[in-house]
């Protein structure tokens, strides 16, 4: 998957925002204010691509013993934040099913105003 790839395949889910809260490099998807999607721009540049993805627990811990490319989350939760390194071993499908699983929990987690308001828009 390519980076352009990756941006709209964030951005197409419903009431997904982009932001760069941290630096000029980390680009960050949210829904309804919280994060579930995160990556370096520069790694991408550099061809060692990888995002951040929020994953139940129980889940995390399979996948990493499952693939190679899945790790636990650089500079975050290493319980509930998965790194998962592109155009490995995991492909582009299981990618997109970790982009959703990630919104998934994500959205579930928003209070039922916020979930409702990201229904809407």
């Amino acid at each position: 998957m390519n980076i352009e790839n990756y941006f709209e395949y964030c951005l197409s889910k419903k009431g997904v925002t982009e932001h760069l809260p941290f630096d000029q490099d980390t680009l960050v998807f949210k829904v309804g204010g919280k994060m579930f999607a995160l990556a370096s721009l520069k790694e991408w540049e550099k061809g060692n691509p990888a995002v951040n993805l929020k994953c139940d627990p129980d889940r995390a811990e399979e996948l990493r013993a499952q693939y190679d490319d899945i790790e636990p989350g650089f500079h975050m939760s290493k319980t509930h934040w998965n790194t998962v390194k592109v155009n490995r071993d995991v492909t582009d499908r299981f990618l997109k099913e970790l982009i959703d699983h990630s919104y998934d929990l994500v959205f579930k987690s928003l209070t039922k105003k916020i979930q409702g308001e990201v229904l809407e828009g």
